[in-house]
């Protein structure tokens, strides 16, 4: 018997990993990338210095942590060694003043525990505060009601805990605001990166581009297991055939009309949730599929988050440390700086990120400058480029419908933003692409 044909629609982070788990089920797999390059919303992008000297930048700054299990496991997979490609570190929300949290190497809950109690600038109404209402949340198995928000959740804490912690972890987390994100997804990072086991709470930060780090690796794998990766071919319908099998009409590059590719016996969505929404409402209003309706309706409904990360280079430029948490203000709107000198080798280049964004390039731009002028002391910082994702992940909010998984018989959808326990994080995308593999095979 012939393997199954799977087409899998879009080369980012769950693509890929949906790509590798169909293979590894036996499947014959074909992934079709609109762009010239894989990695989707987390990829490498050229950039250039002040000085006009070439450098590899991201399209957004991107770390990960130690309960990252799945993307571990990917990375090792494919041929990526995670303790030379990931600068392991224990969880830092630390400030330029050495002010903030970090904690130890120890397991949990320890290391929670100690960190609290040892965390500088804290007064002991604030650590008493958190540590009241963290074993609240541990008594209550980290739930809470749906419609419940980050705000109201951390409603105990003192205002100081809500500015330097909880405020920049939520914003980083779920990339939310506080006041409008949700608590149960918030209580779900908070229970597997506090309590998952020893190093589940550590930060990974990327020692090289977010392309090479899986990606790029994972495109090879696939060719060398025998699959293809298409490049530069956008789908444009779903064309279903009266057997069950599918087809799908493309574009290659800017040519213009379209190319009808062989028939596939599924096909997985894991380009962008508007480009699923857009293709699935094809199949509603030409073949009157009212399940395609309703799952396409309930994609559209998402909300949108931006996220800018400013690149600035000075000569000599260095932090204390690889990464620091920013006193966030509407004037100084980062919430945290990389030094990518002391990550991939690229001296005296820093990446602010500035996360949940709003407002214009050259406004958060400038801003960033000042923020970092007067929160770093450094004033020489010249800015090499500034990358706007304004997609960058759902709105994260409090009772939130996310799009199932199964969309019709033959026809699956993957990616951060399906539904499921974690906000849009790398973890999401590839457990989501994992999973829909075997949600394959029961269609």
């Amino acid at each position: 018997m012939a393997p199954q044909k799977v087409a899998v629609i879009g080369a980012g982070w769950a693509g890929m990993a949906a790509a590798i788990a169909h293979r590894q089920a036996g499947r014959q797999v074909t992934v079709f990338e609109a762009a010239r390059t894989v990695g989707g919303r987390a990829r490498a992008v050229p950039g250039v210095l002040p000085d006009g000297t070439a450098a590899t930048l991201d399209n957004g700054q991107h770390i990960l942590i130690g309960a990252y299990t799945e993307s571990l496991r990917l990375m090792r997979l494919v041929g990526i060694d995670p303790t030379t490609a990931l600068l392991r570190l224990p969880l830092t929300l630390q400030f330029p003043d050495g002010q903030g949290l970090q904690l130890p190497d120890l397991p949990p809950p320890l290391d929670a525990l100690l960190g609290i109690v040892r965390a500088k600038g804290w007064g002991w109404q604030d650590k008493v505060a958190l540590l009241r209402t963290a074993i609240a949340w541990q008594l209550r198995g980290f739930r809470c009601a749906p419609h419940t928000s980050v705000a109201d959740l951390c409603a105990p804490l003192t205002p100081r805990l809500m500015a330097e912690f909880i405020d920049p972890l939520c914003v980083s987390a779920l990339n939310t605001p506080a006041r409008e994100a949700s608590g149960q997804v918030f209580l779900r990072v908070l229970q597997d990166s506090l309590f998952s086991g020893r190093g589940g709470s550590n930060l990974l930060l990327p020692r090289t581009d977010l392309g090479a780090l899986f990606p790029e690796a994972a495109m090879r794998w696939l060719v060398q297991q025998g699959g293809q990766v298409v490049t530069g071919q956008r789908i444009q319908r779903l064309v279903p055939l009266p057997s069950g099998r599918w087809q799908l009409a493309g574009t290659v590059g800017a040519a213009q009309g379209s190319e009808v590719t062989d028939a596939f016996d599924h096909i997985t969505l894991a380009c962008p949730s508007w480009e699923a929404a857009r293709l699935v409402d094809g199949l509603a209003s030409t073949a009157g599929l009212a399940a395609a309706a309703r799952w396409s309706a309930t994609a559209n409904a998402l909300r949108f988050e931006a996220i800018t990360t400013v690149y600035a280079h000075a000569s000599g430029a260095r932090l204390p440390l690889p990464m620091l948490a920013l006193r966030n203000t509407a004037e100084h709107p980062a919430q945290f700086v990389f030094d990518r000198g002391q990550l991939d080798g690229q001296q005296g280049l820093l990446a602010f990120v500035v996360s949940a964004s709003n407002g214009n390039r050259a406004l958060i731009e400038q801003q960033v400058l000042q923020q970092a002028a007067a929160q770093l002391g450094l004033s020489g910082l010249r800015p090499a480029q500034t990358v706007v994702e304004k997609r960058a992940t759902f709105a994260c909010t409090p009772g939130l419908q996310r799009p199932a998984m199964q969309v019709l018989p033959g026809l699956t959808a993957c990616g951060d933003y399906v539904d499921g326990p974690y906000p849009a994080t790398l973890e999401g995308a590839v457990l989501s692409g994992t999973a829909v593999a075997a949600c394959a095979a029961a269609s």
